[in-house]
């Protein structure tokens, strides 16, 4: 998993732009991940168990992504939207 900043109050646009880049990239390789786990799966190269372990494994990374992903957006939409509201 990628380090990650627990405060997002002092990003920029750009910094915030350049998570965004990283944790597209790290959705790949879980991506990637995956499908050769499903792969080394059905060739029978890992037995069921290991497969389940891995997946469990897998799994959890990409919900991590996913977390990440929906921060950075709403990080965006700060940047992007906040300085247009009338408050």
């Amino acid at each position: 998993m990628l380090s990650w900043p627990e405060d997002f109050s002092t990003c920029t646009l750009d910094e915030v732009l350049g998570w965004l880049a990283e944790n597209r990239a790290w959705n790949k390789e879980i991506r990637v991940k995956t499908t050769t786990l499903v792969n080394r799966r059905l060739s029978k190269s890992i037995s069921q168990d290991d497969y389940l372990a891995t997946r469990k494994l897998v799994h959890e990374e990409s919900m991590e992504c996913r977390r990440r992903a929906n921060i950075i957006e709403a990080q965006i939409a700060r940047h992007t939207v906040g300085p247009f509201r009338e408050g």
